[in-house]
């Protein structure tokens, strides 16, 4: 009977998945520092710290400079293309529009709700800092299309001003948020949580592959498991705070020995809109000094011909606990599932 049970458990997992392609691209500080200028470090613990989000219009985009995976999705009636990032790390869904006409604005694709037969204006605004400058947009609604999956009436960001230099470089024309609505500037409600309401999916669950050494090949799924894209078994561990996609942390080893880091209890945000593994500041020297890394003039580890994707962070978890976020370094190791019907996360070795 339990492996019966197991089968039907995969069955469903495997059946009805839509995947969506994604594109490895060059950062925008990568593209920057090629152009001379090189961003400051800001600690990627400054994503979470803002508590005001359920009630308020901002949202908080610190550390995309090192992203570098994007996917399609279709806005409006017809429908208009963009280039977005999937962030477990954050809620909305913005992409920049005709209302804005900075040199940032006008290097993406701009959605024009006028074109749009389904499109419909909300009158709320919202204002999203980030390192070196800011944006600001309007909420509306419209169709969208993830991957074939159509979301009817769902809010979307439009960027109406976005001052600075820095998302000039950017290769994405908005991000699509997936993780808790808690978080949701302004109240508006996910594009995930929108899936789930409109009965849209298999099973109420998301999927990242990303794929190694630069190669092309990565997928986000929706609706399923892809059994093609790991080995072993997908090991889960709950949900500790249904805001970002929070889990527990009880140990760390490092080659094998227990560092005893964790003993007291440490957390973890997993992060697919943040590009590195990032360690708890106290932790970082002698995590560096344990594999032979040096610290740069820019404040990155690494050794003589590359760098190491590991960085502090100096704010703790919500709880007060030592915080790691586990970005696409970390992603890239391991096949993640996100389950919202179980609040649980599943992880497995990558192929």
């Amino acid at each position: 009977m339990k492996c019966l049970v197991a089968l039907l458990v995969f069955v469903v997992l495997a059946e009805g998945i839509v995947r969506i392609p994604l594109t490895k691209h060059k950062s925008m500080r990568e593209a920057l520092r090629e152009k001379g200028v090189e961003l400051p470090y800001l600690d990627p613990a400054s994503k979470y710290q803002n508590n005001e989000f359920a009630t308020s219009a901002n949202m908080y985009i610190n550390n995309y400079a090192d992203t570098t995976y994007y996917g399609p999705i279709t806005i409006g009636t017809p429908p208009q293309s963009f280039l977005v990032l999937f962030d477990t790390g954050s809620a909305n869904l913005w992409v920049d529009s005709i209302y804005c006409n900075t040199q940032a604005c006008n290097a993406h694709t701009k959605f024009n709700p006028q074109q749009s037969s389904t499109y419909s204006a909300s009158g709320q605004t919202f204002y999203l800092p980030y390192g070196a400058g800011s944006l600001y947009g309007t909420f509306g609604y419209d169709t969208v299309n993830v991957g074939g999956i159509v979301i009817n009436n769902q809010e979307v960001g439009l960027s109406t001003n976005e001052p600075g230099q820095n998302f000039v470089v950017a290769k994405f024309d908005g991000i699509l948020g997936l993780s808790y609505p808690s978080i949701s500037a302004g109240g508006e409600t996910p594009v995930m949580d929108n899936m789930i309401s409109q009965n849209l999916l298999d099973a109420n669950i998301f999927a990242f592959y990303l794929s190694r050494g630069g190669q092309q090949g990565s997928v986000l799924s929706f609706g399923g498991v892809d059994d093609q894209l790991y080995q072993g078994q997908i090991y889960w561990t709950p949900v500790t705070s249904e805001t970002y996609w929070q889990i527990g942390v009880e140990g760390f080893q490092i080659n094998g020995q227990e560092t005893g880091w964790c003993s007291q209890g440490c957390q973890s945000i997993v992060d697919t809109g943040t590009s590195m593994l990032t360690a708890p500041s106290n932790y970082l020297g002698y995590l560096m000094q344990a594999i032979g890394a040096q610290r740069s003039q820019y404040g990155m580890y690494g050794y003589q011909t590359c760098t190491v994707a590991i960085t502090p962070t100096y704010l703790p978890s919500r709880n007060g606990q030592p915080l790691w976020i586990f970005g696409d370094v970390f992603l890239r190791e391991y096949y993640s599932v996100y389950d919202r019907t179980n609040n649980q996360l599943g992880f497995a070795t990558a192929v």
